[in-house]
């Protein structure tokens, strides 16, 4: 797929020319565990039906510099449209049309297909091809930018063979799994691996988990299922740490139980409702939990507390949340997995430390908003029709730290954007933070629903915040 799947480069060893002769000696002297061939080959025999192919197909279109998903690398101009942004007017080269490849899996009988978010993101049309090299057009029933998972529906004249989704929370550390997919286009490809490690967060958002595996997962894996030794799906392959783009044994999967969440809600209407509290967090670090008084520095610690929210009048400022719904909290990270996967509307159990003191307390949970430009109304997935073309959400301190402005920036955070609105024709990206429209500062949603409905000039001049640095882009509005 895209370089998507490639996220930041680790640091490349060298010098361990030896390390080649030692193990083979040590192979040589050492019998080592191995799955039982019979066994791995009827799990593959079995699961292999299931998984899909997925093309998607994107249309020649002008390719605006600095626009979301354009590939400025090797443009001598590269680096200073991605500080300042193009000059006005300027268009880099028409992009011809488009084909990228990933893979997904039959999640059942009548035809719903999961898959990643960024493998079928700006297509035009989406094509599933079976293992049998039937194809079939597929609606796109949603996507979840925030967890990479999209989730597909073909309509088929026969039964199709599903999978099951395992529960990720069970499998262990060493346990050996196997990845099926397409990389670089070689359908069906199977490998194998053990689960490195759980709980990993790799930047991707709040609400993302993963499992890592050295499985080797490659461009064209996307999407496509981890299955545990039983032939249930525990992950959907995501993403990869390389230093060269290719697999060194670093992948990693979204769990399966955070994907049977985002399908639910995908498959009742499209979209992804999340749970909300409304609080700004932060992980009890030794250093504080010293100067609290706290012994154990576990938890999220409640930095402030937004008013009418959820929380306003059950969390103070100063809370350490220790537990929601007898799930531990370990830090701030577990915390918004956790809320967003609460049904809006229940009624949550929260456990907190406050003045030195255990105690628990109880929270009707709100709907998280992801507030559209045009409206200031919830929208998780589509925002074609909104003046600037993006969703925004409050600029909380677990924004801050994932895309990197500290306490002084001021605004709302772009969330996901139409690859063909006038935002990303202007060059504003996921993670940007909107300062301001003209002379208005947009401190809040609504405070840009207004910015937008008081603009008298067209195109708009705004300014934002791109990880530490301000920059100012004109953007057409009308």
């Amino acid at each position: 797929m895209s370089n998507r799947n490639t996220i930041p480069h680790l640091r490349s060893l060298t010098g361990w020319t030896g390390a080649t002769a030692l193990g083979a000696a040590l192979l040589t002297t050492t019998a080592l565990p191995a799955l039982a061939d019979e066994a791995l080959a009827d799990l593959v025999e079995q699961v292999s039906p299931s998984v899909v192919t997925i093309v998607a197909e994107h249309k020649a279109k002008p390719g605006k510099a600095n626009s979301e998903g354009f590939d400025l690398e090797g443009n001598p101009f590269g680096e200073f449209f991605r500080r300042f942004g193009p000059p006005e007017g300027f268009e880099m080269p028409h992009r011809g049309p488009g084909q990228g490849l990933g893979s997904g899996f039959i999640l059942d009988e009548t035809g719903h297909i999961v898959t990643n978010h960024h493998v079928i993101d700006g297509a035009d049309t989406v094509t599933v091809r079976l293992s049998d090299d039937r194809s079939y057009e597929a609606e796109v029933i949603g996507t979840d930018p925030l967890t990479d998972i999209a989730l597909l529906r073909i309509d088929a004249d026969a039964t199709l063979p599903a999978v099951t989704l395992g529960d990720s929370d069970e499998i262990r550390v060493g346990e050996d799994v196997v990845a099926i997919g397409n990389p670089f286009g070689l359908s069906s490809t199977v490998t194998t691996g053990i689960v490195s490690a759980k709980g990993r967060n790799i930047s991707e958002g709040p609400y993302a988990e993963f499992l890592q595996t050295d499985a080797a997962i490659n461009k064209g894996n996307s999407g496509g299922p981890l299955f545990n030794m039983e032939g249930e799906v525990v992950g959907v392959n995501s993403a990869i740490y390389s230093p060269t783009g290719g697999s060194v044994g670093l992948g990693f999967a979204v769990t399966s139980n955070i994907v049977e969440t985002i399908v639910e809600d995908l498959r009742e209407d499209g979209q992804v409702d999340r749970g909300w509290l409304g609080v700004s967090i932060q992980t009890l670090s030794p250093e504080i939990a010293a100067a609290m008084g706290v012994e154990e520095a576990s938890g999220a610690l409640v930095s402030d507390v937004v008013n009418d929210s959820p929380a306003d009048g059950a969390l103070q400022q100063g809370d350490v949340i220790l537990a929601f719904n007898g799930t531990k909290v370990k830090s701030s990270q577990d915390l918004p997995r956790l809320v967003g996967a609460a049904k809006v509307g229940s009624d949550s159990k929260i456990t907190v430390l406050r003045n030195g003191k255990e105690q628990e307390v109880n929270v009707t949970i709100g709907k998280h908003q992801m507030a559209a430009a045009d409206t200031g109304q919830s929208s998780d997935h589509d925002t074609s029709s909104a003046p600037l073309g993006v969703t925004v959400a409050p600029l909380t301190e677990t924004a801050r730290a994932e895309i990197g402005v500290d306490e002084t920036v001021s605004g709302v955070v772009v969330t996901s954007l139409d690859p063909d609105s006038p935002a990303a024709e202007a060059g504003l990206r996921r993670g940007d933070v909107i300062v301001r429209i003209g002379s208005q500062e947009t401190d809040n949603p609504n405070a840009l629903k207004e910015a937008l409905q008081n603009q008298k000039t067209d195109p708009a001049l705004v300014l934002i915040n791109r990880g530490g640095n301000q920059i100012f882009v004109a953007v057409n509005i009308a």
